[in-house]
Formats: C-alpha cells, structure tokens, sequence
C-alpha cells in the first residue's frame, strides 16, 4: 500500500469513527420519530379523505399540519436537523461502514443506504424550506415535473423508468412486510407479547406502503401511456384516484391504516433499531 492510499484509508478510520459518535445515533434516531410521525399522519390523513374531509396525503400534506401550530418553526427547525443527521448517518452506512463488507454486500448497501440519505435529506430540505416559508404541493410539483418530460422526445419513456422504479421499490416493501424482512432491523423481541405485536405493526405497515408505491408507480406509467402528464400527481393523487372506485372509500381506510401501522413501527424503530 503506497503512503497516499494509508493516509487516506487513516482519514477514513477518523471520520467513521466520527460518524460512530453518540451524537449522531441520536440524530438519527430523531430522524427516524419524524420519519415515523409523518407516515401516522398521512395515514390519517388519507382515512379522512375516505370519508370526504380535505387533505394531501403526502410527506408536504402531513410537513403543513405540523407547520400549523404555535410552535411551528421551532419544530420544523428540529425536523430539519432530525432529518439531515439521519441523512447523514445513512452517507456514512453506505460508504464509510460498509468498507470491510464483501463487495456485492458492499454495493447493495452504498445502493440502498444511499438512496436512503437522499431521501431523508429532501424531507429535510423540505421541512427548511416550511421554517422558511417556501410552502409547496407536491401533487402540483410532480404534474410539473412530468410536464416538462413530456415536452421532451425521450421524456414519456423517463417517465415509465421512473414509475417502474416506484413499482419496483413498493414489491420491496411488500416482500420484506411479507417475509417478516424487518426483523434485523430490531432488536429482538420473538416469543413475547410484545414482539407478536410489533410483528404485526411490521407487515401490516410495509404492505400497506408497498401497496400505495404501486398506485403511484402505476399513475406515472398510466399518464406516460395516455401523454397526460396531469395524472400524474404522486402518493396524495394515486390515493385519492380510489375515491371513485367502489371499493375505493375501504381500500383508502386500509391503506391509511397500515401507514398508521407502519409510523407506530417506525417509532419502536427509532427506539429500539439496530444502529
């Protein structure tokens, strides 16, 4: 090993060990809540929807009715530093920590870790731009978004590739819900009252969000196929699309059910997850 790659395999080993810090796992861990918090409220949200009450059912819709209260900035200043340590400490997952993992493990890891952390970090620029004032409705930002791939000859196939992604990653969830794929996630609670319980908030949860990334993933196929980039509108418009099925009204209570499911696991996540 030449003196250039030991100093920088050195600043490695200091900045993992910097990414080991208390600090951060609490950082993280109160990204998680948020993350967990959202998924309770969307899902009440959408469960509202079902019996005719107004709402978006969407990560900006459940980010407004925490915005809506005295202590508005405050608390969204907090989920903006929760979300972008989480952001952070999911970075150092897929680069950092993974280094002494074989090199398939290592690469599914920098995959899914790192699709993670951007994703954490945009809920968390999301949240800055609510403290800012910057409101904005995603349903009308993805219609714009798809808009503008449409004007281009390539852009309706983008589209399909993307939703395609979304059904991909929704047959995830529901196969790790399914599979009981979450349990590595926890700490271990098999044989007791209390596990059976957070088993069941598990698949519940993971099948119902699988399910609802499979709506929307089919709504940008949908609008690519038909070149109407207006049906494509996100989580809040997939689900609201049910609303004039006549199973829709139930499928939205079940969906918001297990997003309520999921959130409740995803706070025992951040309580008791392996970190």
């Amino acid at each position: 090993m030449s003196d250039g790659d030991s100093t920088l395999s050195q600043a490695a080993d200091v900045v993992e060990e910097a990414s080991n810090a208390k600090a951060l796992d609490v950082l993280a861990r109160t990204g998680f809540a948020v993350m967990a918090l959202l998924h309770v409220i969307i899902g009440a949200i959408a469960i509202a929807i079902a019996f005719g009450h107004p709402g978006e059912a969407e990560p900006t819709g459940a980010i407004a009715r925490l915005a809506d209260n005295p202590w508005g900035p405050a608390v969204m200043w907090g989920c903006v530093v929760a979300c972008l340590g989480l952001a952070l400490w999911q970075a150092s997952e897929a680069t950092l920590r993974a280094r002494s993992l074989p090199r398939k493990e290592r690469l599914a890891k920098l995959v899914s870790s790192g699709f993670l952390a951007v994703a954490y970090g945009s809920v968390g620029l999301t949240f800055a731009g609510f403290a800012l004032g910057q409101r904005s409705d995603s349903g009308d930002n993805t219609r714009d978004f798809s808009a503008r791939l449409m004007a281009n000859p390539v852009g309706p196939w983008v589209l399909v590739a993307l939703g395609l992604t979304i059904l991909g990653i929704g047959i995830y969830f529901m196969v790790k819900g399914f599979r009981r794929g979450f349990r590595e996630e926890l700490l271990h609670f098999e044989g007791t009252r209390r596990g059976r319980l957070i088993e069941s908030l598990g698949v519940t949860g993971h099948v119902a969000k699988g399910m609802a990334l499979n709506l929307t993933g089919l709504l940008f196929i949908i609008a690519a196929a038909k070149h109407r980039p207006d049906e494509s509108t996100g989580l809040d418009g997939s689900l609201k699309a049910l609303q004039g099925h006549p199973f829709g009204p139930t499928l939205l209570v079940a969906i918001g059910g297990g997003f309520i499911a999921y959130g409740i696991f995803a706070l025992i996540r951040a309580r008791f997850g392996r970190m």
